[in-house]
């Protein structure tokens, strides 16, 4: 059966929102990123990667080290799955600078995040994201986090942007289904969940994937929730979905950043990560144990599901 979506993939359809791996002095670890790459692509269950987003510490990394992450990323994981860099800023003409610089280094793609702070009317939003997807020749996606950024990119605003040939996708936290439904409906943007919670329910009503924080130690579990609704077992997708909701839970809503918990849990496995850095600060040994206990329930009650089923 193929998947309810029927709008193109650019970014991938598993995608991680990778952390960045830092050594314990707090410099860029290129070496650790392009292990914690090859593992998430070869055995993490994921055919895309967005790096310097969120999750990848973006705003404590500078342009320089942006562009080191992507070429070494790059060469780690070749066409084995798709690189989306993150480029978003609150400056137009920095955040195409950034652009362009991605594409340089061999980014399959860049993701724009709505500028933050000075919270721009929808035309000034509207403009912004056509100037940079006019800077570069690679798939854009937008990046709506109204939590984070204080300003939606409206529905009709997404719609209007649909029509530049180089904006393809959209990252959706903006915690609206009715919206994002229309937006699909409207378009052939391909729509990423970018809350883990809502990844089976924007997929079931033609989203495009995922792009997830808690792919950093859990992407094959994920991947399982859309593998089971492309066959139309929609029972044994809700179940691994629901499976899913302990770790998400902690990870991503029990009050520490998912950079934190990402990083605390990658320790815990002995994947790369290494220390967040200031202004966050790194999880306590408590709460790293914690995340390892719910990541190992998640795994064992996941091989039972597949065992039974």
């Amino acid at each position: 059966m193929e998947p309810i979506a029927t709008t193109p993939r650019p970014f991938g359809r598993t995608v991680c929102a990778m952390v960045t791996p830092f050594t314990e002095d707090g410099s860029l670890d290129l070496e650790g990123a392009q292990k914690l790459a090859d593992h998430l692509v070869h055995s993490g269950g994921c055919d895309g990667l967005v790096l310097s987003g969120t999750t990848g510490e973006s705003p404590t990394t500078s342009d320089a080290e942006k562009t080191r992450l992507v070429r070494a990323v790059v060469e780690a994981v070749g066409d084995r799955a798709r690189i989306t860099a993150g480029v978003g800023s609150s400056d137009t003409r920095h955040t195409a600078e950034l652009a362009r610089a991605a594409e340089d280094a061999g980014a399959h793609g860049v993701i724009v995040v709505t500028p933050y702070y000075s919270r721009p009317p929808q035309d000034a939003v509207e403009a912004h994201f056509r100037t940079v997807a006019d800077a570069v020749g690679v798939p854009v996606m937008l990046y709506d986090i109204p939590a984070r950024t204080g300003t939606r990119i409206e529905p009709a605003t997404l719609i209007r942007l649909a029509g530049h040939p180089r904006i393809m996708g959209v990252k959706d936290c903006a915690y609206d289904l009715m919206g994002s439904a229309k937006v699909i409906a409207a378009t052939g943007l391909a729509y990423y969940s970018g809350c883990e919670e809502l990844n089976l329910p924007l997929y079931a009503i033609g989203g495009a994937g995922f792009i997830s924080t808690v792919a950093n130690a859990a992407g094959p579990e994920l991947r399982a929730v859309l593998d089971a609704h492309d066959r139309g077992a929609n029972r044994e997708a809700a179940r691994l979905h629901q499976l899913l909701l302990p770790l998400t839970e902690l990870m991503m809503g029990d009050g520490l950043p998912g950079t934190v918990t990402a990083k605390a849990l990658l320790g815990t496995l002995g994947l790369p990560g290494g220390p967040v850095r200031a202004p966050l600060l790194p999880a306590g040994p408590e709460r790293a144990a914690g995340l390892r206990r719910a990541y190992e329930e998640l795994r064992r009650t996941a091989c039972v599901e597949a065992v039974s089923g």
